[in-house]
């Protein structure tokens, strides 16, 4: 080849690339977004209990959250990559305080001075289908990642979520690891102990999940899920989603039902549990009045994914209200104080009492001396949550918030919690 034609296919080629370039351009970094999330995270938890192995557990840290998304690439296949990277430092701790969640350990019980860690995920898009590849942090019935410390928890597989087909959404996903809220590595999958129903050192391989969202109306969500941990559980999720105007405000109901079992090799043991979750109520003019009813049946307490949320209406900072047998009563009221003028400021007020819980899985003192008596485990949480978010001024956006809470048990440690949170996101 002739050095004129090797300078010929050299520009062609330049002249390709640099097509190539402006074009992707114009969707991957145009349509990209970058955001700096500061999270300024208190937390204080004191047991009472002959029982507790901790009296405390308080700590103060910062966190740092960095998350750069790109846009997709032209033409009916886009691509696109997302990335996130994570610092946390230690303001206040102690060994006899440490394991809020908040910061990793060592084996002294010591919290490290900081940590860092970092996801990608590559993304793709046809049509109205998108497939990520990579960090995933999914917010899903039977698979929920649990956000509430200074980081989400982060797994690592495929994800598919497809609205091709007008009123569905189908979903498709799998997962072998995952990355807890205080972790900086990706580590086996595992079932939440439950307050010993479970072995939480039992591992699986990998998770599968199926899931599709129908909406005939509006206002109506119809939902079927499936997912299974390889060699230790299936669960099952069924929902119903309704809202309807009625007088000056807005009627509306949710019904969630669960369904586990054991799989595979069971290595869990026995997996039987079947859990009704619902929650209904009225809102009107900045007042949200709700509540609900959920029950559980079978042997064995609630089943899910270690480190995750239940995606239960029980759930509070404390306890969840998800053991065997266990039923449970829900009272809530949100207010919202637009309605008087005050945009930003939330507050919000929970109230859940459990009985009838078979207390023969429980690991703790207190359940033991229930089973010699012949006893059932009776429990109840109070929490408060009071937000403000600064809508103007050199501290624009700017979000404080107040968590408080208050949980009493016949079967397990009492406890009384608060969490402080100042967070900050500036967007690009």
């Amino acid at each position: 080849m002739t050095p004129f034609v090797m300078q010929r296919a050299s520009l062609m080629l330049a002249t390709v690339c640099c097509a190539f370039h402006s074009a992707a351009q114009a969707g991957f970094v145009d349509d990209g977004k970058g955001s700096l999330e500061l999270r300024n995270f208190y937390f204080d938890r004191d047991f009472h209990g002959d029982s507790a192995t901790q009296s405390r557990r308080g700590e103060w840290a910062q966190g740092f959250m960095l998350k750069l998304q790109s846009g997709f690439t032209p033409g009916p296949l886009g691509f696109g990559l997302d990335a996130v990277g994570m610092l946390g430092i230690k303001l206040d701790s102690s060994p006899d305080r440490s394991g809020s969640g908040l910061l990793p350990r060592g084996s002294d019980r010591r919290a490290v001075d900081d940590y860092s860690k970092a996801v990608g995920t590559f993304k793709a898009r046809f049509s109205q289908t998108e497939v990520r590849v990579g960090g995933l942090s999914p917010q899903l019935p039977l698979l929920a990642a649990n956000n509430s410390r200074l980081f989400p928890q982060w797994f690592n597989g495929a994800q598919l979520v497809s609205k091709d087909l007008d009123r569905f959404t189908f979903t498709a996903l799998e997962v072998d690891s995952t990355k807890l809220r205080d972790s900086t590595d990706f580590e086996d999958l595992t079932a939440m102990a439950q307050q010993g129903a479970y072995p939480a050192s039992v591992t699986g391989d990998r998770l599968y999940y199926a899931g599709v969202d129908y909406q005939p109306l509006k206002n109506l969500t119809l939902s079927l899920h499936t997912s299974q941990l390889e060699e230790l559980f299936r669960r099952d999720f069924a929902g119903f989603k309704y809202k309807i105007g009625l007088g000056p405000g807005d009627v509306f109901t949710e019904w969630r039902y669960f369904a586990a079992r054991e799989t595979g090799r069971e290595l869990l043991g026995k997996v039987d549990n079947r859990t009704l979750s619902t929650h209904f109520g009225y809102a009107i003019k900045g007042h949200t009045f709700s509540g609900g009813y959920q029950k559980a049946r079978g042997n064995t307490a609630y089943a899910y994914v270690g480190g995750t949320d239940t995606y239960l209406f029980s759930e509070q900072q404390v306890s969840t209200f998800a053991l065997a047998n266990e039923r449970a009563w829900m009272m809530r009221y949100d207010y919202d104080f637009a309605a008087l003028g005050v945009p930003g400021l939330t507050f919000n007020l929970r109230y859940v009492k459990g009985d009838q819980v078979d207390p023969s899985a429980i690991s703790s003192v207190k359940a033991g001396r229930l089973r010699a008596s012949g006893g059932e485990g009776q429990e109840w949480e109070r929490t408060t949550d009071l937000s403000y978010v600064v809508q103007s001024g050199a501290l624009k956006n700017v979000s404080l918030r107040w968590r408080n809470a208050t949980m009493r048990s016949n079967f397990a440690d009492a406890a009384d919690e608060n969490r402080v949170i100042v967070g900050y996101i500036i967007s690009f």
